[in-house]
């Protein structure tokens, strides 16, 4: 029987600008339309598309070949640094009020 890996919380939330870092996507970047935490999987405007058959129905939706942004696993992204627009890391900083941030590991910037 396969060991269970601990659930962990994603640090990649909705609206986040990303990177993708491996696949054949590997090097574009997005927005995060959709996150899935327990999944641990994402979904990115832009990447990861993929070609759907589509049946029509009784609405006035058209039947055919659609395109649609399927997920991708959240290790395979990294959010881009707000300042130097590099892919990096994210970390949290509790602030003197009591309030929990993400920070960027690489320039210390609020997320």
């Amino acid at each position: 029987m396969p060991a269970k890996s601990k659930k962990q919380k994603m640090k990649i939330i909705k609206g986040d600008r990303v990177v993708v870092l491996s696949g054949k996507d590997k090097g574009s970047e997005g927005v995060v339309e959709r996150a899935i935490p327990e999944a641990g999987k994402v979904i990115v405007d832009g990447v990861n598309i993929a070609k759907k058959h589509q049946a029509p129905t009784s609405g006035d939706q058209q039947g055919g070949i659609i395109d649609k942004a399927m997920p991708i696993d959240v290790s395979n992204v990294a959010i881009v640094s707000p300042k130097d627009g590099k892919a990096t890391r994210v970390g949290y900083k509790i602030n003197a009020d009591g309030s929990k941030v993400r920070v960027c590991k690489r320039t210390g910037a609020e997320l």
